[in-house]
């Protein structure tokens, strides 16, 4: 069950919230009058980490997470790879089952725009 953490603020940024379990990491940035700006969901925690980003400006990308990792004698920091086709259809049946605690309008706007990235994958209409 996705639970807040506390966030780390960045100088400048909107507002920064962050939700996580053992499945996902959602961390959703927030304007003034707390409308939604952007969300990262971090899935398959722990395997083959994946991120869906969707920006207000930038619309949507879809990463493999490349932790960096190439020796065990080294500590490098992960950065995102862009990476093949979203399995929409399993990620958002898991993350509706997990996310009861995010509130309603931050699960609600996250929820549609996945639906709509997988939708439009599947040769939907445009994104939103």
């Amino acid at each position: 069950m996705l639970k807040e953490l506390p966030a780390t603020q960045v100088h400048g940024e909107p507002r920064r919230r962050w939700f996580a379990d053992e499945h996902f990491d959602l961390i959703v940035w927030l304007g003034e009058d707390d409308r939604v700006e952007g969300f990262q969901l971090c899935y398959d925690l722990g395997h083959a980490e994946h991120a869906l980003t969707w920006d207000r400006n930038g619309g949507y990308s879809h990463d493999r997470i490349d932790d960096g990792e190439s020796s065990p004698t080294r500590n490098r920091t992960p950065i995102l790879v862009t990476d093949g086709d979203f399995p929409g259809s399993e990620v958002l049946s898991r993350l509706e089952a997990s996310c009861a605690q995010v509130g309603a309008p931050i699960r609600s706007f996250v929820v549609e725009k996945i639906r709509a990235y997988t939708d439009r994958q599947r040769g939907g209409a445009p994104y939103p």
